[in-house]
């Protein structure tokens, strides 16, 4: 393999971004029968012989295919004349546009679905149609690029992170007239911050990215943004009639364990066992036939006799069409009756896009779950509870990081510890792969091998000097609240000041650092706030944060928005949006939320600071 030629860095990116696309519940690695649909997604034109090979040479090993494994097998086959024909493949490949002149590799070029820009833009017209500030750049057409340009100013994005997860970002923060290019790099700024701290993965992402409008990235971000909005309510916490979809023997804990991918197929597969039609094992190769879409769209369309309004009889006639393209152009215009044709053309669903098709069935989900919270008294309905603020920021900063796979749910995500060994690495600590041991884990044993992972993750926290006093690999594979918590405050406080350190050329940084900082730069600039800790009572005013930024920026805070003396807990709270909105704004990543501010968490409310700090020496 020494003369191998190397994957590089670009090329690696699409490689996850497709793995991702086909790897919908997350879970870190694909079965057999989705292997060819993944080499359709990165764009690698196989002929039809070498995916069979493959896929036999996969199944003497293992039923499963981990990402690394495919990166191995795209590295063996860019050496050979089959791989001489991936680039000439992606060139043709119908709705696949490539993007030229986006890296300094040399004939290196992104690619991006002609159809998933057609599809968000459609969304996106229809989501923001009646927002007055969008005006000026929507509805955008889907045939032509305007969408890479209407982001340019981030409006848009802002508008769709807020309907995505309400309340992100501060109304009051975004600019919106007279637009120049300082303001736009502030609308921009505040976009992408903000979106990591709803848990977009934005690193190899920047400003003039998306004022440049490069497609690939501009899709990839609002992917993830139209996604994270879309499985908002595909949680137990929040829609407690999923617990319908609890299966004999599972207890509720195994449900709430489930990603929002995961509880997405078993609710379409609970709607076609009703139908007492076969189950799909994906929204991809399963899909393409749209048979199931008839089925489901037959069982969850209202009947007349529920709250969902007056009967919607869906015409089962189309599943007779003997023309795939047709029987899903039928299928579709069963699904406009019900307002949920969106994501998908008869041609999406054929193809079997993986991401367009999940969206699709995302969104029926959204409009039209048709179920009914069980009447069973041996349910604890006391147990469901919802994510904490805490585990939630935890989660997003995780996230946004780019960890594989994504961590859906923070303690049952983190029970082999293949995520905290990212993050170590993400800290500095080096990880020695040979000991850990990686999916798919043997059926029996598994829980051993997590196990061993868990005592390997605390050893190199120790090794860190975190404080571990008390915790063992088995509270991590357990998921005790308390102590996994405990080690992730750890990890992100690490990761916060090793980014001061690096920007003040390795000199060390405590709190005590930063509260004199804080206030030599508050003093400076003539300000009459100072704190003398990260539990000063002052800072439930949000006044301290504000008044940093206005010296670090000066101009950006807009005094007569806000409530200076005596504010009541209302006014202490629009405070506190505003300073986070607009410590994002200025540049600062800023993870906290604005409760964090008002009730003044000193471990979030460091992370704040230390957040201004490193945009001010960064700017200096």
């Amino acid at each position: 393999m020494a003369d191998t030629p190397n994957i590089t860095p670009e090329e690696l990116e699409d490689l996850r971004e497709a793995f991702a696309k086909i790897d919908t519940d997350g879970n870190g690695f694909l079965s057999k029968g989705e292997i060819n649909d993944l080499f359709r997604a990165a764009n690698l034109g196989l002929p039809g012989f070498r995916v069979r090979e493959i896929i036999e040479e996969l199944t003497s090993t293992s039923e499963k295919l981990t990402f690394q494994q495919f990166t191995q097998i795209v590295q063996g086959l860019k050496s050979t004349e089959v791989g001489k024909t991936f680039r000439k493949a992606i060139n043709k490949k119908e709705g696949i546009r490539n993007v030229a002149g986006t890296s300094e590799q040399a004939g290196t070029q992104h690619s991006y679905s002609e159809e998933e820009k057609v599809a968000f833009v459609n969304w996106i017209n229809k989501a923001l149609e009646k927002d007055p500030d969008c005006n000026h750049v929507l509805p955008a057409d889907p045939d032509t690029d305007e969408l890479f340009t209407a982001v340019g100013d981030g409006i848009i994005l802002c508008k769709m992170i807020n309907l995505s997860v309400e309340d992100t970002i501060d109304e009051r923060t975004i600019n919106k007239k007279k637009l120049t290019p300082f303001t736009i790099q502030e609308n921009l700024n505040l976009a992408l911050n903000s979106a990591s701290a709803i848990g977009c993965h934005v690193v190899n992402i920047g400003a003039e990215d998306l004022k440049e409008g490069r497609q690939h990235l501009v899709l990839g971000l609002l992917w993830q943004i139209i996604k994270i909005g879309l499985f908002a309510d595909i949680e137990l916490s929040r829609n407690e009639a999923l617990i319908a979809l609890l299966r004999e023997g599972e207890s509720l804990e195994d449900l709430m364990k489930l990603s929002p991918e995961e509880l997405l197929l078993r609710w379409a597969n609970f709607h076609l066992e009703g139908a007492k039609v076969p189950r799909i094992n994906n929204f991809s190769s399963d899909i393409k036939d749209s048979r199931a879409y008839f089925n489901l769209l037959h069982q969850v369309a209202p009947k007349g006799n529920d709250s969902l309004g007056p009967p919607i009889k869906i015409d089962m006639m189309g599943i007779h069409e003997k023309d795939d393209i047709q029987r899903a152009e039928l299928m579709l215009v069963q699904a406009e009756k019900m307002g949920c044709r969106q994501f998908v053309t008869a041609t999406d669903v054929v193809r079997g896009n993986p991401k367009l098709n999940l969206a699709f069935v995302a969104n029926l989900f959204h409009k039209y779950p048709a179920l009914k919270k069980p009447d069973n008294q041996d349910i604890d309905w006391g147990s469901i509870e919802g994510e904490t603020r805490e585990e939630r920021t935890f989660r997003n900063w995780i996230n946004s990081l780019g960890i594989h796979p994504r961590v859906n749910h923070l303690y049952a995500d983190l029970a082999d510890a293949l995520a905290i060994f990212q993050l170590y690495e993400k800290i500095k600590i080096p990880v020695d792969w040979e000991r850990v041991n990686k999916p798919p884990y043997p059926k029996l044993g598994s829980n051993m091998k997590k196990l061993e992972n868990c005592n390997y993750a605390v050893e190199l926290g120790k090794k860190a000097k975190f404080s571990l006093v008390g915790i063992g690999g088995h509270d991590l594979h357990a998921g005790n609240r308390t102590l996994t918590l405990a080690l992730l405050w750890q990890l992100m406080r690490r990761y916060t000041l090793n980014i001061l350190e690096d920007l003040g050329d390795g000199q060390k940084v405590n709190d005590d650092t930063i509260v004199a900082w804080t206030n030599q730069t508050l003093e400076g600039a003539k300000k009459t706030s100072s704190i003398s800790s990260f539990k000063d009572s002052s800072i439930s005013s949000s006044m301290p944060v504000l008044d940093l930024i206005d010296a670090i920026q000066p101009g950006s805070v807009r005094y007569d928005l806000l409530k200076r003396n005596h504010p009541a807990p209302e006014d202490k709270f629009n405070n506190a949006k505003y300073a986070i909105s607009t410590a994002r704004k200025v540049g600062a990543r800023v993870y906290a939320l604005p409760e964090d501010l008002m009730e003044v968490k000193p471990k979030m409310v460091m992370t704040v600071f230390a957040c201004l700090m490193a945009r001010a020496i960064k700017r200096a």
